[in-house]
């Protein structure tokens, strides 16, 4: 396995998925539950979670090459975006982990009527732009070693948001705003340098002139 490759997976998919971040939406829109019903939520996340990036880290690259999409291109468009989602973790206001102001009065909703398990806590809140990028750029040149140490990345990640869920409401009580502020602004930047440096590769490969 690629160790240097695992641990930039993991700095990465932990920055953007960032179970802390995701606590306070996943006790908003399981408030009201009883302990046994919000831990069968918090499985049943975590089991979503593992599908989705199953399947992205499987299919990632016949999407992209269905659409005639390279690697490098998406590199770069991937960094874009990871680098807007770290500004709105550094500016404390990122709509990553909460959506925009359509998206909270559905998210309200589905949590009165229905699972919130899926959507909005899986997708978008966990597996959305962010993190499906972050897999397809990370895996897009290591081939089968690049899966498996993507792949135990994404294994570590879930079974630390599996704990920070399954114990919700103690840590939840416990854990500040300003322990909570400080970790995503530090998530932000660790998002903003990896953003950084999957846009300087992709443009690396796309302009090799630029290196010179």
């Amino acid at each position: 396995m690629d160790v240097a490759l695992f641990l930039k997976a993991l700095g990465a998919l932990f920055a953007v998925m960032n179970p802390l971040a995701a606590l306070p939406m996943f006790l908003s829109l399981t408030d009201g539950y009883d302990q046994a019903r919000r831990r069968r939520t918090a499985i049943r996340v975590v089991l979503y979670s593992l599908v989705m990036a199953a399947v992205v880290l499987v299919g990632g690259r016949a999407v992209l090459g269905f659409f005639g999409v390279g690697v490098n291109d998406f590199r770069v468009a991937g960094g874009i975006v990871l680098m807007t989602i770290a500004l709105g973790l550094l500016n404390g206001a990122s709509a990553v982990h909460s959506g925009n102001a359509h998206e909270q009065r559905h998210q309200a909703t589905q949590a009165q009527v229905g699972d919130v398990s899926f959507y909005p806590i899986t997708f978008p809140l966990l597996m959305g732009p962010g993190t499906i990028t972050s897999l397809i750029v990370l895996t897009g040149a290591g081939g089968l070693g690049g899966q498996v140490a993507v792949g135990s990345a994404v294994v570590v990640v879930l079974a630390l948001l599996l704990v920070v869920l399954w114990f919700a409401g103690t840590i939840g009580a416990h854990l500040s705003d300003t322990l909570r502020t400080v970790m995503t602004r530090l998530m932000g930047m660790i998002l903003a340098a990896i953003a950084v440096e999957m846009v300087a590769a992709g443009l690396l490969a796309l302009f090799p002139g630029l290196g010179r």
